[in-house]
């Protein structure tokens, strides 16, 4: 068996991320182990089936709270990532900027510097068409934003069309 400066459990964000930085120097051995399989299903990669992998045992651990005694006893699913990218691979994350108004009241409650006029921007993030998230990726390991183009099959499209204008399906 081969020898390891570092053993690495959990291929999820943080493991891959730590296992990354760990081999920077070009001399540290790491070993990087998980569970899980691969992320590159369909049912992972595709937006619109976001809830799905959330509900497979194949990429759900199916963690739950313990008996919740407000909500009548009731227990709550915590997806948890059973798969390369850990839960990263299986949420719904979407960036969002946040409501002025909100930064606006917790400047007013004390948070100097968090009022609309503030940028509140991540400063490893870049602005869309600087660069491609793939190549400041790779240059600087850290998360681009940009827009996401795609292809709308034609019934998709028909149905945004629809629900913009008022005329589409009933939901």
């Amino acid at each position: 068996m081969d020898d390891f400066d570092y053993i690495v459990v959990g291929a999820g964000s943080a493991g891959c991320v730590l296992a990354s930085r760990l081999t920077e120097d070009g001399k540290s051995r790491v070993l990087l182990l998980e569970f899980g399989g691969s992320d590159r299903s369909v049912r992972i990669q595709m937006p619109a089936a976001l809830s799905i992998p959330m509900n497979m045992p194949k990429y759900n651990w199916g963690f739950a709270t313990e008996p919740e005694p407000h909500l009548g006893g009731r227990r709550l699913a915590t997806p948890r990532g059973k798969v390369l990218g850990g839960s990263s691979s299986i949420n719904g994350m979407v960036w969002v900027r946040g409501n002025p108004l909100d930064f606006d009241g917790w400047a007013k409650q004390g948070a100097e510097g968090c009022n609309r006029d503030t940028p509140h921007d991540l400063a490893p993030i870049k602005p869309a068409g600087t660069e491609t998230p793939a190549a400041a990726s790779r240059a600087s390991g850290r998360l681009v934003k940009s827009l996401l183009t795609i292809k709308v099959p034609v019934p998709i499209r028909i149905f945004v069309i629809g629900g913009k204008n008022g005329t589409g399906p009933a939901v």
